[in-house]
């Protein structure tokens, strides 16, 4: 049986269980391939034929492009054939800095089908961290939008740079790929362990890491995706998630792909949640994937008014509190399901359709992931660390971090690669996300999940961000602190402070309430992820009984604080 036999029987095997997870964990085992490239042997291989559409890409402005799965194989090997002619070749590195446009996909096929080494880049990038990743990637090309490519005047090193859109002095025009042959012929014969992809993680506690992953790992790995997705060829797939991080691959690439069914980009310059339902209708998409924050955004909307086709709601990027999923199971019908993985894996945890849902959960292990909770010492339990078994390595997981063996030997080197989260899991198999290792804390003694809290203090009408962190006190050895991002409207004054105060004391134990809060704009990475660190780091430094701006203690208000010492 040939690659593409295997990785297609794979695929079968997870669509054919498509709601009994019992069965797919039972029944499902990764291919093992020595050779292997998804542009050619799948992508090319079984879509040949029809005019199902494989992409359509929409805009605010009434763009609208769609191409079958059959133009996409033909446009992306002439692109293929343009850039080997501009001498990339198998392990070069090509960073690519779109945004969601045609040209974006059609540059990953090709440089799939090459053997070429992708680099992906949001464009928020700026100078300093371009320059980081085009020396630490040891990148030779760079396709970017061409208003963009003023952001690469200062940085060297990059031969070859292809520009998108109008004409740009010293760029490569992008159009020029259309005069090239339609035949791609491989010049060399992928490995399914050569390295495909180079990502810079996110950066919440520290430098970003170089993610690798290989022809294997992402493109076959995403069949844990497409399972937890509920993904099944013809569906329409829109999946919010910004160009240049791990999840548009996941959602917006592999894992419709590996399923037939047809990605929906929508391309926007100000997120407008009643836009985005108009798309949603009209497009008539059937799964769709958003992060919480959009998905908060989005009930305060009268959802009730889009009558949407979807079949299937999805969550991703940190867990979901019960009230938004609340909400739209009213207005929809529908349950979101909360999927968990990272960009070192894919989809490693998740409800998939068909499965009884606990609230506050983020499921069960999907299939082909033996995941293992590990407490401090090593010791498996029903709370700990999020570890997966190497010795039942799932194809999904990275080869590593790129030239970091002390980072490789610290995640992986005890037979378990460490998440760096944690959670608990019950009685029947489902685990519900505690925080990272290095988020979760203790006061009196008690221990603190930041993210119970947080979920609970977004509930509040007036807040739309918070973080939890330890600050330091005298008897407590430290207390929870919320850093609050307010609603527009809202005022950062005591009232606001009592009434948040107010808020949680009603709905957690007294142990683990909020002692203290702070009006601030969080800090975050530039993915839009909230750096702890920083304001753990802030609090650890600060004076003994000092206070910042806009900082508000149970204390202040003496019929709260009054017997509730503990």
């Amino acid at each position: 049986m040939n690659s593409t036999a295997k990785f297609i029987k794979a695929r079968d095997r997870l669509l054919a269980c498509r709601e009994d997870l019992a069965a797919a964990q039972r029944e499902f085992t990764w291919p093992v391939l020595e050779e292997f490239n998804w542009g050619r042997d799948y992508f090319d291989a079984i879509n040949q034929e029809g005019d199902r559409t494989a992409l359509r890409v929409v805009d605010d402005f009434g763009g609208d492009e769609a191409l079958t799965f059959a133009q996409l194989s033909s446009r992306s090997s002439q692109v293929a054939n343009w850039l080997a002619g501009l001498g990339l070749g198998h392990g070069d590195r090509l960073l690519i800095m779109l945004g969601n446009v045609v040209p974006l996909w059609e540059t990953m096929l090709a440089a799939i089908k090459i053997g070429v080494v992708i680099v992906p880049a949001t464009t928020l990038l700026e100078y300093g961290d371009l320059a980081d990743r085009i020396a630490r990637g040891r990148v030779k090309a760079v396709v970017t939008h061409s208003r963009l490519t003023g952001r690469f005047d200062r940085v060297g090193g990059v031969p070859v740079r292809i520009a998108v859109g109008a004409a740009v002095p010293g760029w490569l025009d992008y159009r020029a790929s259309r005069q090239a042959d339609r035949r791609f012929v491989p010049l060399v014969n992928t490995k399914a362990d050569d390295l495909l992809f180079l990502y810079f993680t996110s950066g919440t506690t520290a430098s970003p890491k170089l993610v690798a992953h290989t022809h294997a790992s992402y493109p076959i790995g995403h069949l844990s995706t497409m399972y937890w997705l509920g993904l099944k060829p013809g569906d329409v797939h829109l999946n919010l998630s910004s160009p240049g991080w791990a999840k548009h691959a996941w959602s917006c690439f592999f894992a419709p792909w590996n399923a037939q069914a047809c990605v929906l980009a929508y391309q926007y310059e100000r997120f407008d949640p009643g836009a985005l339902l108009d798309q949603i209708v009209r497009c008539k998409v059937t799964t769709f994937c958003a992060p919480p924050t959009v998905w908060r955004m989005l009930i305060r909307q009268d959802l009730k008014r889009w009558p949407v086709r979807l079949r299937e709601a999805a969550s991703a990027g940190e867990p979901l509190n019960p009230e938004v999923i609340e909400q739209v199971r009213q207005a929809w019908g529908l349950t979101i399901r909360d999927g968990y993985g990272q960009t070192e894996t894919t989809a490693q945890v998740g409800n998939p359709p068909g499965q009884p849902i606990k609230a506050g959960s983020m499921g069960r292990p999907l299939p082909g992931y033996p995941i293992v909770l590990r407490d401090a010492q090593g010791r498996a339990g029903e709370e700990g660390e999020i570890c997966i078994d190497l010795a039942l390595r799932p194809l999904g997981l990275m080869q590593g971090y790129l030239d970091d063996p002390q980072r490789n030997a610290n995640v992986m080197g005890d037979g378990y690669y460490h998440t760096g989260d944690v959670a608990t899991r019950d009685g029947d198999g489902y685990l519900t996300y505690v925080g990272r290792t290095d988020d979760v804390f203790k006061s009196s003694d008690y221990r603190i999940s930041p993210f119970e809290l947080e979920s609970i203090l977004i509930e509040h009408a007036a807040v739309v961000e918070a973080a939890v962190v330890p600050s330091p006190d005298p008897v407590r050895l430290s207390v929870p602190k919320a850093f609050v991002t307010l609603g527009a409207g809202c005022r950062a004054d005591a009232d606001t402070a009592r009434s948040i105060f107010e808020h949680v004391r009603a709905r957690v134990s007294a142990y683990k309430r909020i002692r203290r809060v702070e009006f601030t704009v969080l800090p975050k990475t530039i993915s839009g992820k909230i750096r702890r660190v920083e304001l753990r780091n802030a609090e650890l430094t600060r004076a003994a009984g000092g206070r910042n701006a806009n900082e508000y203690w149970e204390e202040d208000f003496s019929e709260l604080s009054a017997g509730t010492r503990r």
